[in-house]
């Protein structure tokens, strides 16, 4: 005789599902640890990161916990773990926000829509300085898909998929053969500064996606190198915070490398926050 199938119990009435990321996620203590290790600037509104290459901002198709994932270790007991604001591609490294609170991500993400972030990056292009060694990039972009992958393109500001895009640069050290540029997108386009920086001849060291050099020295370029140094932003508390992250070692060490030196004004402390 077979034994009846026992049911979940049914939710009430005008309960929404839950979503899978509002679902906790079980961590190992070794998870958990390292997501603590991460934190470089918390308090009662955000928690700010410091986001190591290679891990995936939410979801992808990697089966391996995404950072989305790894904020259930900073989620206060019987409350929803911390909300990512934006995302950075999965290569890149360098600071990234979260909210502790529901009020706090919502006041965050219309201060991140109404363009009211921000932010600074890092990257070491090639060959040599832009020229000119500084100024501002306009081209528009457009996305395209190939098979299961998705690219950013220039495109006419007339196409019917053109996204306006705009983004700074200058040039902070360089050699013959490679530069370390600091950017600062105007717009939050996918893959923006990388596209950008090839478009004028520059592409990103480590970026095979859009023809960044992948040897450097006679060595292989280890990741995308791309850092995001900085983000001001306003806080919920009143004012704005400024967090900056330093420059992760495997970039020191190609720049080490190339005998590029970042001026000091740019290698912040780790957790160094300043409020405006």
């Amino acid at each position: 005789m077979s034994r009846p199938v026992s049911k979940a119990p049914r939710r009430p009435p005008g309960v929404a599902k839950p979503k899978a990321s509002d679902m906790p996620v079980a961590l190992t203590p070794d998870e958990i640890e390292f997501t603590k290790s991460l934190v470089i600037h918390e308090d009662d509104s955000v928690f700010v990161l410091n986001k190591p290459a290679g891990l995936s901002s939410q979801g992808g198709r990697i089966r391996a916990h995404t950072l989305d994932d790894l904020l259930w270790a900073l989620a206060r007991r019987d409350r929803p773990r911390p909300r990512l604001i934006h995302r950075l591609d999965r290569d890149t490294s360098g600071v990234i926000l979260t909210a502790r609170t529901k009020p706090a991500a919502t006041f965050l993400g219309k201060a991140l829509m109404g363009k009211r972030f921000r932010k600074t990056y890092l990257a070491i292009v090639t060959p040599g300085a832009p020229e000119p060694r500084g100024g501002q990039i306009d081209s528009p972009l457009r996305r395209e898909s190939i098979g299961r992958e998705a690219y950013m393109r220039i495109c006419a500001a007339d196409h019917p998929d053109a996204e306006t895009a705009r983004s700074r640069y200058r040039t902070l050290a360089s050699t013959e053969g490679a530069a370390l540029v600091e950017l600062s997108p105007d717009t939050g386009r996918m893959h923006q500064l990388r596209v950008h920086m090839a478009s004028i001849g520059r592409p990103i060291a480590g970026d095979s996606r859009y023809g960044g050099a992948l040897m450097l020295g006679g060595a292989p370029v280890p990741r995308l190198m791309l850092h995001a140094a900085s983000l001001v932003f306003p806080h919920p508390d009143g004012g704005e915070r400024r967090i900056s992250a330093p420059i992760p070692e495997d970039m020191r060490a190609v720049l080490a490398q190339l005998g590029l030196k970042a001026p000091e004004n740019t290698v912040a402390e780790q957790g160094r926050a300043e409020i405006r």
